[in-house]
Order: C-alpha cells, then structure tokens, then sequence
C-alpha cells in the first residue's frame, strides 16, 4: 500500500479526494470553491469578505489572513470591517461592481460575518442589501456568530428574528435539527 502525500494546505488546494478541516477552514475553503465552480463555467469573478472580528467568530479573520495567499490567488480580497455596519455596506457595495464601466469581473461574490448583537447594528444595510439583490453572477453569504449562552457578548443573542426581519432565507441549527427557511419573496434557498 502506498501512502498519499498530505500537507496542511491541503485543505485550501486539494481538487479531490479527503481534506481534514475545522468549521473555519472550511468557511475559508468556500469562497474558493466558489472561485473554482466559477471558473469552470466560464465566468470571470472575484470574492469580498468582511465581517467584525468579534467572538464568536472571531478566529474566521485569522484563518482568512493565514489563507492570504490561496485567496489572492483566486482574486478574493478580505478586509476587516471597523464595525459590522461598515463591513455589511461594504459587501453591499461588492455587488453593484457589473453597474459600472470597466469592471474586471462579471460578478462578485461575498462574505460578510458578524456576532449576534452586530447582526442587530446591521439590520439596515442587511435589509436594503436584501432588498437591492445581488448582482446576475454575485451572491452574497451572511454568517451570524450566535452566542446564546452569553459566553463572550454582554447579551444572549440568536439572528433567526433578524434575518427573518430583513427577509433573508437562512438555514441554522434549531434544537440540533438543521433547516432551511425559504422566505416568501426569495427565488432561492440560502
């Protein structure tokens, strides 16, 4: 038997076969498969993630910054937000790019993360973002960092009343039973 060749970057680079990863990794690997998916289908994209380095999330921007290189190579830009409010616009404004003459990409796709209480800051930009949609080849993925036992925030927190606010489908874990919810005016399941 012949033992495979295994590195850590694997779970950024591997095409096939098994990765270990955490969760984290594999919110970073994502934005990756999504640059590869897109470019097999011919299209020219580009990522944007941004979010609040705020527990509970708060190892995703780590792990973003010791990916730098996987993701600039796949045209994928990360910048931390001063605040989640910033950090929502900014990821809003990613998918007004095929609005505007001269874009390099056909589409952006983007990541925008923040803790529970940030989510409730975010509102606004989260529900006119919702409304205005994405562009034709964008999208964009919302990640809550929930807190319910007040672990690390100065309130327990769950998003599902927010998103459900702002007219976002989500999918989330409730009482160990994972679903989706499709809004009513959503086309497609998030």
């Amino acid at each position: 038997m012949e033992l495979s060749a295994v590195t850590l970057e694997d779970k950024y680079t591997a095409s096939s076969g098994r990765i270990y990863l955490s969760g984290t990794q594999a919110l970073v690997r994502l934005p990756l498969m999504q640059r590869n998916r897109d470019r097999a289908a011919g299209l020219t994209t580009g990522g944007f993630i941004s979010g609040y380095r705020g527990s509970p999330l708060g190892g995703y921007d780590t792990a973003l910054w010791h990916a730098r290189k996987h993701l600039e190579a796949h045209d994928i830009h990360f910048q931390p937000g001063l605040n989640e409010d910033l950090a929502a616009t900014s990821v809003w404004g990613s998918q007004q790019v095929p609005l505007f003459p001269g874009a390099r990409v056909q589409g952006v796709f983007g990541i925008w993360y923040g803790k529970g209480p940030g989510v409730d800051r975010s509102i606004d930009a989260l529900k006119h973002a919702n409304a205005a949609g994405t562009a034709p080849h964008g999208g964009v993925l919302a990640i809550a960092g929930d807190d319910h036992g007040c672990q690390s925030s100065t309130l327990a927190h769950q998003s599902e009343q927010d998103f459900i606010a702002a007219m976002m489908s989500f999918f989330g874990d409730f009482g160990g039973k994972r679903k989706v919810r499709k809004d009513r005016n959503s086309q497609r399941e998030g």
